[in-house]
């Protein structure tokens, strides 16, 4: 590097010509590769931050967009738990929904609530329809406890106040209001849910989720004993009463 004096009284070396040059073409490279590194690395940043947000947010979103589904009913006699009366040509068949597999049909954790779930579905294979409004249901465990359908309000009190130990979410989506606490999705879901046929026209079928409270029931299916009365035929007259055990599902259940 040249270096050269400057004027007089003052001592402080001055780079030459060529060197200043030099210099400023260093300085304008420096700023260059600042400036580079300063693009090249914001666009990385962004896109991190997007990834992160969006691995949190897809599966809020497809919670937010998912919606409830009846499943394919099939004829009653097709469930292993189902009790089939001969001269009526009348069916009743249960598949309770007591696995996190088949609850994911649902948006509303009924099972964290201490709910459980049951399809009954009712089949007619007679020539004449026959009566349900006069229906009445009871479940019964081993232990001789019985439990009836919870009505339409009974639910909506149990999901409006979840436990503590419930799934939460990081972000919460909003969601519009019904009366009672419930949220509007999940009103229409239990509504669309619930059994409500009032009859069963011939060769057909009518399904429907009875939902029953099993709070501290350790094993609610197991030696339990579906029973419905009060179906009548088209003249008015009580059918023999229909009794299903929920084993002949947990048997059908377990891994072969």
């Amino acid at each position: 590097m040249n270096l050269e004096l400057g004027k007089r009284g003052d001592s402080r070396p001055r780079l030459s010509g060529r060197a200043q040059l030099d210099e400023s073409f260093l300085r304008e490279k420096s700023g260059q590769v600042s400036e580079g590194t300063a693009e090249s690395g914001c666009p990385h940043i962004i896109k991190t931050v997007f990834v992160t947000v969006a691995i949190f947010a897809l599966p809020l979103l497809c919670l937010a967009a998912k919606e409830f589904s009846m499943p394919k009913v099939q004829p009653a006699f097709s469930y292993p738990a189902h009790d089939h009366h001969g001269n009526e040509n009348v069916t009743v068949g249960l598949d309770p929904y007591d696995t996190p597999t088949k609850s994911s049909i649902f948006t509303v954790h009924y099972r964290e609530n201490e709910l459980l779930l049951i399809l009954v579905v009712i089949t007619n294979d007679s020539d004449q329809p026959v009566q349900l409004s006069e229906m009445k249901i009871e479940l019964v465990t081993a232990d001789r406890i019985k439990l009836t359908p919870l009505s339409e309000d009974d639910i909506f009190r149990r999901i409006s106040h979840p436990k503590a130990s419930g799934t939460r979410y990081p972000v919460p989506f909003p969601t519009q209001k019904a009366k009672g606490g419930v949220d509007s999705k999940s009103r229409d879901e239990v509504q669309s849910a619930l059994f409500r046929a009032r009859a069963v026209e011939p060769r057909s079928s009518q399904a429907g989720f009875m939902f029953f409270d099993v709070s501290d029931l350790s094993s609610p299916l197991s030696g339990a004993n579906f029973y419905l009365t009060g179906v009548r035929d088209s003249s008015g007259h009580d059918l023999m009463y229909f009794e299903v055990s929920l084993d002949k599902y947990l048997e059908a259940s377990k891994p072969h």
